[in-house]
Formats: C-alpha cells, sequence, structure tokens
C-alpha cells in the first residue's frame, strides 16, 4: 500500500524535528543564575557638627522715638524735609510763641523788681544792726528789718523760678529731635493745632545704623537644648555669630550677636523672645522686615548624619534604613532621627560608625538578599568608578553642615 509506506517514512523525522524544537523552547525558558544586585551605600563615620536653629523673627529700629508736642500752640514752620537724616537737638517744628515769649518777659520783670526789693532789704538790715547796738531803735524794729530781709531773697528766688520755667515753656515750642536718625513722614502741617501730650505723634525718629532683630524660640526646644546639654550630648558652641536670612531667601551679608534673652514665657505662644543686634550700614533692613535668623543651639562632638534618602518611614510614622552587613547582605534596622544637618538627618540611635547605609538601588532588594556594595558619590563630586551603578541617585549637593528647622 503506497499511502502506508509515505507515511511510515515521513513520521520519524517529524518526530525528530518536534523534538528538538521542544528542546530549543525549553532551554529558552531557563534564565542563566544572575549575581548580587548592585546598591550604592553611605559609610558612616562619627564627625563634629555645629547644630543651628533657625528662628523666624521680625526687624526693629535700634531707637524709636516719636515725637510729640509739650505745649498747646499753632505750627508756624516744619523745619525738617521727611525721610532725611537729622541729628539730636535738631529743630523739627517751630509753634507760635508769642504767649510764651510774653510770658518769658513778664516772669524776667517781676524778678527784677524781687531784686530791687531784695537790695533794699538788704540795706535797711545792715542800717538795722549798726542801730540796734546804740539801742537807736527797738528790738522789734530791728527783727523786722531782718524778716523783711529773708522774705525779699525768697521772693527773688521765686522769681528766678519763674524765669526758668517761662524759659522751658517758651524753649517747648521749638520742637527738637531727641535722637539721631532718619525721621518720618509728618501728621501735620503748618496752620495745625497741637497740644501738650497729644496721643498721635508729629513723627517719628529711627535709628537704622544698626537694628533689632526679635526672635521666637518654642519653649520646648529650650528644655530638649538644656537636657542635652546636661546629659553631655551637646556642648556650648559660645559666643557665635548669628546669620540673618532676608525675604527673598538671600543671605544677609552682616553678622549679628545675640544680645537678649527674655527670662519668661508667653503663656499664648508657648515661645519665649530672643533680640539679635545686627550692622545696618547700607539701610539693607527696614523696621518691619520679616526676615529668619540662624542662631546657634551647641556643638555634637560624635554626630552620625546620614543622607535623607537612606531613611525611610513606615505607615506609623516610625524611621528604619536598609544597611549591607559584614555578611554582604540587606539588613534591616530601625533608627531614630531627630533633625536635618543640611541635605542630612542626625541619628541619635540605631547607627554607628563604619555601617553601610544603603542610599540608592532601595527598590531592587529586600533584607538577606545578598547584594554588591559600591560607595556613594554625590552629584557634585566626579564618579571614581568608570561604571556607576544604574540605578544611583542625584541627591542633591552637599551643603555645610547647619541645621534646618
Amino acid at each position: 500500500m503506497p499511502t502506508k509506506s509515505f507515511l511510515s517514512r515521513h513520521t520519524v523525522p517529524l518526530a525528530l524535528l518536534s523534538a528538538l524544537v521542544l528542546a530549543a523552547c525549553g532551554k529558552s525558558a531557563a534564565p542563566p543564575p544572575m549575581g548580587p544586585m548592585e546598591v550604592s551605600v553611605a559609610t558612616m563615620h562619627q564627625e563634629k557638627v555645629n547644630l543651628t536653629r533657625e528662628l523666624p523673627g521680625r526687624v526693629n529700629a535700634f531707637l524709636l522715638a516719636e515725637v510729640r508736642p509739650q505745649v498747646n500752640g499753632i505750627v508756624k514752620q516744619r523745619l525738617f524735609t521727611e525721610g532725611a537724616q537729622v541729628k539730636a537737638g535738631q529743630a523739627l517744628y517751630q509753634l507760635d510763641d508769642a504767649t510764651y515769649q510774653a510770658n518769658a518777659a513778664s516772669a524776667r520783670a517781676t524778678l527784677a523788681r524781687a531784686q530791687a526789693t531784695l537790695k533794699a532789704s538788704e540795706l535797711n538790715a545792715t542800717r538795722s544792726d549798726e542801730l540796734v547796738k546804740i539801742d537807736a531803735i527797738s528790738r522789734q524794729d530791728h527783727e523786722n528789718a531782718i524778716a523783711a530781709f529773708a522774705l525779699a531773697k525768697a521772693d527773688v528766688a521765686a522769681a528766678q523760678a519763674a524765669v526758668q520755667n517761662a524759659n522751658v515753656t517758651l524753649a517747648y515750642a521749638r520742637i527738637s529731635s531727641p535722637i539721631t536718625g532718619r525721621i518720618g513722614k509728618s501728621s501735620v502741617t503748618p496752620g495745625a493745632l497741637v497740644t501738650a501730650n497729644q496721643a498721635a505723634a508729629l513723627t517719628s525718629v529711627q535709628q537704622l545704623d544698626q537694628m533689632y532683630v526679635d526672635l521666637s524660640q518654642s519653649s520646648s526646644e529650650l528644655l530638649q537644648l538644656r537636657k542635652e546639654l546636661a546629659d553631655g550630648k551637646l556642648t556650648q558652641s559660645g559666643d557665635v555669630p548669628v546669620q540673618i536670612v532676608l525675604e527673598d531667601g538671600s543671605i544677609y551679608q552682616h553678622k549679628g550677636k545675640l544680645a537678649f534673652s527674655d527670662v519668661s514665657v508667653d503663656p499664648s505662644t508657648g515661645s519665649y523672645a530672643l533680640r539679635v543686634t545686627v550692622p545696618n550700614p547700607e539701610n539693607i533692613l527696614m523696621p518691619g522686615m520679616y526676615v529668619r535668623a540662624i542662631i546657634g543651639s551647641g556643638v555634637r562632638d560624635n554626630a552620625i548624619l546620614v543622607p535623607q534618602q537612606g531613611i525611610a518611614r513606615d505607615p506609623k510614622g516610625n524611621t528604619n534604613a536598609m544597611l549591607v552587613n559584614k555578611e554582604g547582605k540587606v539588613e534591616a534596622r530601625p533608627v531614630k532621627v531627630s533633625r536635618t544637618v543640611g541635605d542630612k538627618w542626625l541619628v541619635e540611635d540605631g547607627l554607628a560608625d563604619g555601617d553601610r547605609v544603603i542610599v540608592a538601588g532601595l527598590q531592587k532588594i529586600r533584607p538577606g538578599a545578598p547584594v554588591k556594595a559600591v560607595e556613594f558619590e554625590p552629584a557634585n563630586k566626579e564618579a571614581s568608578n568608570t561604571k556607576p551603578p544604574a540605578a544611583a541617585a542625584k541627591p542633591a549637593a552637599a551643603s555645610a553642615p547647619t541645621e534646618k528647622q
């Protein structure tokens, strides 16, 4: 039978071909063994770090004087230019002083009359001294002459005080600047009536060549700082200059100095006040300006800083890090951090000197898996290896170790 013979001749090659195809498929389905995953690690080292705190604050004038009249009168003349620099004692306003000049003249006339009376009383008392010795006058007349002389001296003293008071009142009609500084706008014009000790100031003068920056810090932070100092974790940083950060984020070129720390806590905010003095020769700082001050809080001698990308938080808020242990395997470890210093976390517990924290390639590893550790290189440094790890992150350039709030 020809059909049966044809099938028998082609059955073996077809079966052989099928076997070869299945063998090839089976060979491609089995992946070759892979080596350990490559990760970037940062080796921990103890270092000395100056810890700082960035606090919000407002700029205030070093001296502020509100100018108010001390006598009643009509403003006759304004003697300054608004916004100009004035000196202490410089005349600012002239009031109509005709009445006060008349009062001063009257007081001087009263003084002159009292002085004339005193001269006559003195001569009368002198003659009485001679006459009483020869019994030319009675003892009573002599005593009256002496009393009249004493009364005349008292009248002169009272008249002199009245003249001085009239001159002071007259001087108040010419209003002067109490301090040296920059003067503001005037709230009155010539012709306006002003009264003694009125509530509204005529103008204000501010000393701006140096300024105050008033800060506020939480009392809980103060307690934590004192606790760390007492436990020896921090040492006093001494008289560290205070750096001022302007509203646009730029650093003010002149550094300030801590001048005052309040002794009480504001019960409404739970914070206490700090005051910093800052030079202001270019008049860049203005009263009322919002700034931030970077102020030193202490020195941590054996601090451990870990890159921020090496710390993760679980749903409960606990922080942990992935490390490469001595066996070259991944190890998960809980870590306690307190604050940021530049682009790093300050570690309080969980890491030690020499630990290798994984900072790149975290998404491809799991605890217990073997890995190949490559030392992490920040973006601002040239990579020492010609073939960096494919999953290496590019963190921001490392900055100076200063704490952010």
